[in-house]
């Protein structure tokens, strides 16, 4: 189903072929992130990410975007804790000019000094937009607390004056460290042949040094009791979330816990929708989520809620939370959660960009990518025992870890605290 080939440098290359449609989603994925900064170029991964539509070696900046949207296509990137990508959608006619100019700006961005400058004050607005935005700043200030004094703790997009402080020759050093052959994978969905593929990445990096895959500072997982963190801001809605120590990505009960964050909060039929939001009106938005990471991971709760329910709407996610360590889950609901998760895996991987998306991170994070069949089977074989045993190990009050962006008055500090176990 899936086709893979290492070059002898180090370069993975691996595709799906979906003949029966007319696009390509291309991606260029690097195993390069926020973990991987030291302090003083905090936010060095998501910069490089800006600089490469800035022009490269071959293509100018105007020229990457004309190039791909001018047939058609779309062209983005992102970044997250340990992985950069770059990745494009394009009818599949267009994939040898497409593929050269991605590789381009991966491979070989120009990074020149003035570029540079003007982006640092591009991404310090980015910056400031995302503190301004209480939805977004409360997952900032979940991370300080689950991970402090730890770059996994810190904002990927780095500080006001860090970026400000980036230069060109920091940038290209992030680069040469980080963006070599044996820490890509270059991944392809669509109508698209494999060996088309790999001839053209073995062309175009014949050159190409290998490398080795840079090492990261482990995660402290130790933590042993609830943690707060509360930014007072007068704002009309209370944004809170609720974290907890989660699972590595290679762990073997991963999909129990995938499974159990849907019953919790991942649908509109979960318990915390239908407790807090249908019962009780207590939140407009409310539900769950779970991430990944090569040494830890997280289970989290978040909602917006009224300014004067705050507390209230925290007890009865604590309740929640406190059933389902207690008595787990219903049969029913495991059926559903399993339907629901296949549903959504079957969907999602119909569009070209969802399956690059799906082969790509798999490769760079595992370095395989698990089949349909092989999905079904895991998820199918999740027993209500799984799912009890892993909400007993990662629902653990004394991992909790609580932050919200409003105006929180003294009183409800204090319920909160108080709700949360934290000693006055």
């Amino acid at each position: 189903m899936y086709e893979k080939t290492v070059l002898d440098h180090g370069l993975r290359v691996v595709t799906h072929d979906m003949r029966q449609r007319e696009s390509v989603a291309l991606g260029f994925w690097v195993g390069a992130g926020g973990r991987y900064e030291e302090d003083h170029i905090k936010g060095a991964a998501h910069f490089l990410e800006h600089m490469a539509f800035k022009g490269s070696a071959k293509y100018s900046c105007d020229a990457v975007k004309m190039l791909i949207e001018g047939v058609g296509g779309s062209v983005n990137a992102f970044t997250s804790e340990e992985q950069t990508c770059y990745y494009a959608k394009f009818p599949a006619v267009h994939t040898d000019r497409i593929f050269d100019v991605l590789s381009d700006i991966v491979f070989y961005p120009s990074l020149k000094s003035k570029d540079v400058k003007k982006e640092s004050t591009v991404i310090v607005e980015e910056i400031k937009m995302y503190h301004d935005l209480p939805q977004y700043y409360v997952y900032e200030l979940l991370d300080q607390l689950m991970w402090p004094n730890h770059p996994l703790g810190k904002s990927l997009a780095g500080t006001v004056e860090t970026v400000s402080a980036m230069s060109s020759s920091d940038l290209k050093r992030f680069h040469q460290e980080h963006y070599h052959a044996g820490n890509i994978v270059i991944a392809a969905a669509g109508k698209v042949e494999h060996a088309h593929i790999q001839r053209l990445a073995a062309t175009k990096f014949r050159k190409t040094a290998g490398g080795l895959r840079a090492d990261f500072e482990a995660a402290d997982c130790s933590q042993k009791q609830p943690r707060i963190k509360i930014f007072k801001k007068p704002t009309e809605q209370m944004h809170l979330v609720l974290g907890m120590l989660g699972l590595e990505n290679e762990h073997k009960d991963k999909y129990a816990l995938n499974l159990l964050n849907i019953i919790l909060g991942g649908n509109m039929s979960s318990r915390l929708f239908d407790q807090v939001r249908e019962k009780r009106g207590l939140a407009y938005s409310i539900g769950s989520s779970v991430k990944y990471f090569k040494d830890t991971g997280i289970l989290l709760v978040r909602a917006g809620v009224d300014n004067a329910k705050l507390v209230d709407a925290l007890d009865v996610v604590l309740k929640e939370l406190t059933k389902i360590h207690r008595s787990g889950v219903k049969l029913d609901e495991l059926k559903r959660a399993k339907d629901f998760y296949l549903g959504q895996v079957l969907l999602a991987l119909e569009d070209t960009l969802d399956h690059m998306l799906w082969i790509g991170e798999s490769t760079l994070t595992r370095d395989k990518t698990r089949s349909i069949e092989e999905v079904v089977k895991l998820v199918k074989g999740v027993t209500i025992e799984d799912i009890h045993r892993v909400a007993k190990m990662v629902v653990d009050h004394c991992r909790y870890n609580f932050a919200v962006v409003g105006p929180v008055t003294d009183n409800q500090e204090k319920q909160l605290n108080q709700l949360l176990g934290i000693p006055a």
